[in-house]
């Protein structure tokens, strides 16, 4: 029997993974799309350009195009890994809440709920890389 969780009938299976995080929303923007944290979201070695169809490759062989990039709301992307055969999409967003900031990461266009999955696994431990590098940013949370 097939795992239906998160498919959709407009994109696929899809996942989501968001986390109100203790950091202002510039702050939280201003990680994401610096070299080092392009490089906790999308992969090292990514060079994330604000141009619309910019390509885009990680050292471990990822690849996509930017396909929106809005300042200081969201990245949209094409994502496929060196071993996919199929592009996927992943969306960065974030919104201000106060002090704090609400930070998302969804995929779409995922093969089936075994990639939805492992997709899920890895978002969550790059949300917790992205919480770790805020941290270490020298950042006060209070």
């Amino acid at each position: 029997m097939t795992d239906e969780v998160g498919r959709t009938q407009d994109a696929g299976f899809q996942i989501g993974v968001s986390k109100t995080l203790p950091y202002p929303a510039e702050q939280v923007w201003e990680f994401l799309t610096d070299d080092d944290g392009v490089a906790l979201w999308l992969g090292a070695g990514a060079e994330l350009s604000p141009e619309k169809g910019a390509p885009y490759r990680t050292d471990e062989g990822t690849e996509g195009e930017v396909r929106s990039y809005r300042p200081p709301d969201r990245v949209r992307v094409t994502y496929r890994p060196a071993a996919w055969d199929h592009d996927t999409t992943v969306q960065v967003a974030i919104r201000a809440a106060g002090e704090k900031t609400m930070l998302r990461f969804h995929q779409e266009w995922l093969a089936d709920a075994e990639e939805r999955g492992r997709q899920r696994e890895h978002w969550r431990a790059v949300m917790a890389a992205v919480e770790e590098g805020l941290a270490a940013s020298g950042s006060d949370a209070s």
